[in-house]
Order: structure tokens, then sequence, then C-alpha cells
């Protein structure tokens, strides 16, 4: 994982001055890991493109042949169908003929369908790449006059009354647009005003604009392609519009969609798919490409903040697969879906293999839009033991995920999905899934804190935020052979030492309400790789794990993900000044302060502001001693933590 304005080791930091983005988990809504059982199957190809209008779905790509069960008899429909998304029967009078592949769908106003693709004629009459259908009948509504006359249509986007088009094509409704136009939504009709052109491709290959998306708000467009520049500017891969007045090409620019990945002549573009989260504030860009990083954000899910501006944008995170395809990414209920063909997540420390810090997750994942880290969702894109003949399990791609409204559709070139067969397609229902809160540390302003006096024993010092009072003794069974621990929710994660485990230790979990610390449990195998007992303080705030370690004067952090127990793979170092990080033993926030202990038994506070990167976040000027050692109580053990109770 890499990071906005903190430093990694072999990467590189802004140019500019701006304060970190830190942002803050919320809560957020899973759909079920188990796909729904009455979707309709296709044979080949892939499916690419899905809309609803009323209670039907569209399904449009490259298959030629569909039927409805497993044991169905194949029928020939080539490129684009219907079913009824609470039966998932096929529909029998919606029954277009097309002549070429549908890449994107859009559900257009006053109950239309517009399709965009590789074709020229629909219904036997002329076409070209794009048109508005009858979503009843598949009848061609002629009153609806766009046209891609000079190539494609990769992507489409509606925004209001606004019909954004993506593609391969030099003309639009007869006019000069190269990869990007903008249509009047209801009639089809070119709109002047946008005059936006991605051109010259990259490794001396023709132009074209693989992906779009608008924010929800309508200002903006992102832009991801194979393009070197926009409008005669320097924009490679990637491009933001302002598109709230006169559509203006936005001052934001990455050098990290500069270089070439493993092979230009196979990855002329690595940039897959692009989507704005939440509110627009934010948006992500899958990519595939295999080798490159860290130079080149190859085969690895990015997000951006809207609102940044100037060149050498980095990301806020980065979340590498270890050179593996990201082809489709989809964002919704403050969940970033992604599908492609990586096997990990999560997996900057090797190539084509599991590396330490690497999550299973096949194909198909879901992950924080606050840190990139997975959560624990894993479908896995693999079928069933009775896989009926001449089906695949596995496959290149996911060219599509799309939040319906009742779920998570997605779109493969392969025909297994959870353990299941899905021939090419299917949905994540919403109902089966779950919420997910968001965890983090008290926040209150005063409270307990607690410290490590003797094997099973612990002090519980009451803590205003700037003097003890009375410690008290208590027993703690279970809190043996203990390290460096931080108070989360309901809960306590702890370095705990395990004979037999790969590195001597591990990260548990304990139950704790202010009682008894309850028996500890592995946090995840997925963890193994990792070394606890190096940790000589820690806390949990939103995402990420602030720690001290044997042996180095810094401040760290690696993410932290709570719904699932995942450690980031990646360590980052975040700048101080007069602070000695050294001799730090057992550490707490406590109301926006660094609450620590000391080789010399002192109790110290300093006050910690993380989203001051790339300035100090700690200043020693700010610190105070709270309490000296005495002979009854040192803070000069790890295993120290706060809690309300």
């Amino acid at each position: 994982m890499v990071a906005l304005a903190i430093i990694a080791a072999g990467l590189g930091v802004p140019t500019t001055a701006s304060a970190a983005v830190v942002p803050a988990p919320t809560t957020a809504t899973l759909v079920s890991s188990n796909p729904a059982d009455a979707t309709p199957h296709a044979r080949d190809g892939e499916t690419r493109a899905f809309a609803q209008v009323g209670n039907t779905v569209f399904v449009g790509g490259s298959f030629t042949q569909l039927r409805q069960t497993a044991s169905s008899a194949w029928i020939t429909q080539r490129y684009l169908f219907a079913y009824d998304r609470t039966t998932g029967t096929m529909s029998t009078t919606f029954l277009p003929v097309l002549d070429g592949a549908v890449n994107t769908l859009i559900a257009g106003p006053g109950g239309t369908l517009i399709v965009g693709g590789a074709f020229k004629n629909v219904n036997g009459v002329s076409r070209k790449n794009l048109v508005a259908l009858n979503p009843s009948t598949g009848a061609i509504i002629d009153s609806w006059v766009g046209r891609s006359d000079g190539g494609t249509v990769r992507d489409l986007a509606l925004s209001g009354n606004w019909l954004y088009v993506a593609g391969a094509f030099n003309w639009l409704n007869g006019t000069a647009h190269v990869g990007l136009g903008r249509l009047n939504a209801t009639t089809g009709a070119i709109d002047p005003s946008f005059i936006i052109d991605a051109t010259v491709g990259r490794h001396s290959t023709t132009s074209y604009v693989w992906t779009i998306d608008v924010a929800p708000d309508g200002d903006t467009l992102v832009v991801g392609g194979n393009f070197t520049l926009v409008n005669d500017l320097p924009r490679n891969q990637m491009a933001l519009v302002d598109v709230s007045g006169t559509p203006t090409v936005l001052d934001w620019s990455s050098d990290k969609f500069v270089a070439p990945c493993a092979s230009p002549a196979t990855f002329v573009h690595y940039v897959q798919d692009v989507k704005f989260g939440g509110d627009g504030s934010w948006f992500v860009v899958g990519t595939n490409g295999g080798a490159g990083w860290p130079s080149a954000y190859c085969d690895a899910l990015v997000r951006f903040e809207t609102a940044a501006r100037g060149s050498g944008q980095l990301a806020t995170w980065v979340d590498f697969t270890g050179n593996d395809t990201i082809t489709s990414v989809e964002v919704a209920d403050n969940i970033i879906y992604l599908g492609g063909h990586f096997r990990w997540l999560n997996n900057p420390n090797a190539s084509d293999k599991a590396g330490n810090g690497a999550i299973d997750r096949l194909g198909i994942a879901a992950v924080t839009p606050a840190t990139g880290m997975p959560v624990n969702w894993n479908p896995r894109r693999s079928g069933s033991a009775s896989m009926p003949a001449g089906t695949t399990a596995w496959g290149s791609s996911v060219p599509v995920l799309w939040r319906g409204s009742d779920g998570l559709y997605f779109g493969h070139n392969s025909d297994g999905m959870g353990d299941e067969y899905h021939g090419r397609l299917g949905m994540f229902p919403l109902a089966g899934g779950r919420t997910i809160a968001p965890k983090n540390p008290p926040s209150a302003t005063s409270g307990n804190l607690y410290v490590s006096t003797a094997p099973g024993t612990v002090a519980k010092v009451p803590f205003d935020g700037t003097a003890l009072g009375t410690a008290t003794t208590v027993s703690q069974p279970a809190y043996t052979a203990a390290g460096a621990t931080w108070r989360v929710d309901d809960r306590i994660y702890w370095s705990h030492t395990v004979a037999g485990t790969p590195t001597g230790s591990r990260i548990d979990v304990s139950l704790f309400n202010g009682g008894a610390i309850g028996s500890p449990w592995e946090a995840s195998g997925y963890n193994d790789w990792y070394n606890p007992a190096l940790l000589t303080g820690a806390f949990f705030l939103d995402g990420r794990l602030y720690y001290t370690r044997t042996g180095a004067n810094s401040l760290f952090y690696r993410y932290f993900e709570i719904d699932g127990n995942y450690l980031g793979a990646t360590e980052f170092t975040l700048p101080s000044t007069g602070q000695n990080w050294s001799g730090v033993r057992g550490m707490a926030w406590v109301n926006g302060r660094i609450v620590y202990g000391a080789t010399d038994g002192n109790l110290r506070s300093v006050a910690f502001d993380p989203t001051a990167a790339p300035a100090a976040v700690v200043s020693g000027a700010t610190g105070f001693v709270v309490s000296t050692a005495t002979p009854e109580l040192s803070w000069s053990t790890p295993s120290t933590f706060f809690s309300v109770e």
C-alpha cells in the first residue's frame, strides 16, 4: 500500500506541500457473497454491460448464445438481451438484432435504453455504434439521433440530461470529436459546447478513451484510456474535466500513468476502469499492466482526491495485487468492489506470488474506501464441483461490475462464481448482505489507562487527560506474554508471544468491557508473516495502526482493517520533530494526543495530528510529563492501553 504525502521505502513524496488526506472509515453496506440463483447464463464471449428499466435487467456483451438454466437448451441471441429482475426469466419480446458487440448500456430518459458498442446495423438498419431502443420491444427509437460515425463506443455516462460518450471514434453525429463527446440524452443531439479531445495514443498507437465517469453533482468528468494529450495538454491515460459550465480540462495529472508497465505492446494503456465514490470527492482507478511499480501504478487499485490540483498527483492509497490485472471497479454503499484475474490484494511485496501481507482474493473483492484494504467478503471466481460440460471456472476478465437496485451485477468471461455455475453473468443480492460499522478507540476525554505490571496482572489507573488517579491492581489471567496493546471498540488487540507461530508472536484479540480480559484468539492467519513482538507501543485510529518498534526512532503506521483484522503490507513513516520515539514503551490515543510510557518509567502526553503531514504530525514542544515513575508503578512496558471502563 502506498499513501499520499507519507514516506514509504522506495517510493516518492508529493511535489506539493499539501496536507495529507486521512479518510475516515464510514458505515458501509456489503452485498451478499452468495450469488442469486435465478439469473440466466451466456455460453461464450463475455458480459460487458448492464442497465435496468423498471423491473427488467438488460445485458450486453460479446456473447452469442443464452440459456435459462444449467440444463436448458442454448438459444441464439447475440450481444444484447433482457430478463425479469425478480424471476430471472429471459424476455421473449425484447429481441433486437445487432451485428456487433455491446460495450455499454444506459437507462436513458423517458424509458429508453441507450446502447453503445462495435456494431454497424441494428434490426437491419444502419446505426453505427450508438442507438436508442424501446426497452419493451427492442425497436429502434428513430427520433433519437445519436451516432458514432467514426468508431466504436466504449463507455457511456449519464448526468442529468447529458450523455457523455467515450470510445475510439473521430466523429460523433457527423461532427469531429476525438474519443469524447456529449449528447442531449433525450434527443441524441450533439452538444457543440463540449469540445474535449483525447489524442495521441501511447507507444505510437491510435488514441481512444476506454472509461469515464461523472461525479454525482455533475460537475466533474474523469477520463481514462489510451491518450497522452487532452486538448493538447499533457494528460497521460488520465484526465479530469470541469463540466459545471463550459467544459474545461482541469489542472490535474499524475506521472504514475506515464511509464510503461511490463509489456507496452500488450498493455498499451493500463487504466481499465474509473469510478467516483461517495459524494464525488474522490475517485478510484483500476489498472492492469504487470510489473512496473513503483514508477507506475500497474496492476493496482488507486484512490485520488477530486479536489487536488497540479501535476505529479500521487494516490491517497494504492492496493497492489502482485502483478495481476484489475479490469472493473464499482463504488456503492461506501464499498469499493473490483474484479479481474487477480489472486491477491495487499500484495506489494511479491510478483506473481503471495508476498508478506497478501490476502487471498480470487478475481473479485471488496475494499474499504478509507484505506483500500480488503474487507471480509470473499466469494471467489470459482465454480462448483459439478459445472456443466463445456464451461470454465476461471477467465482473464471481469469487464463489468454494476450496482443495480437489488444488488451487485457482474459480467465475466468465464462461468464460475462463488463456487457455483454462473455462465458469463450473475448478481450478488443486497438481501443477505451486511452492514460494516466503523470501529475506533474510545473518544472520551477521560477514562482509565491500563498497564501490565506482571504476567496476568495489570494496573488500572484513572486518567482525565492530564493527570492520573489512584491505581488499582487487577488480575487478568488471560492477558499473559503480552506486548503492545491497542483498544478498538469492545476489544483489545495485543501482541502475544506464542510458541510455534511463524515469528514467535502473533496479533491476538480479546473482548474487553472493563471487566475480565477475554480469552485471546488469533486476529487473522493472514498476519502470520508479521512479528508484533517488535512493537514497543501501538494505538489504532481511523483504519491505521500507529506504532513504534525496537531499534527505530520514528513513528510508523500500517493500515489495519478491523473487518477481517488484516494488517497492511507496507510500513509508512510519519514526520515528527523534537520527539524521541526510540524510548517509547506503550502508547494510547486519548482525545487527540498520544499518551505514552518510556524506558525511564515516566508517562508523557504529546499532541498528534496525522493530517499535518508532510509537516510534522507530532512536535515534542507540545509534550508534557503526566507522571513520573514510582516504585509502585512504572510506565515502561509496551502493554499499555486506554479504555473508558
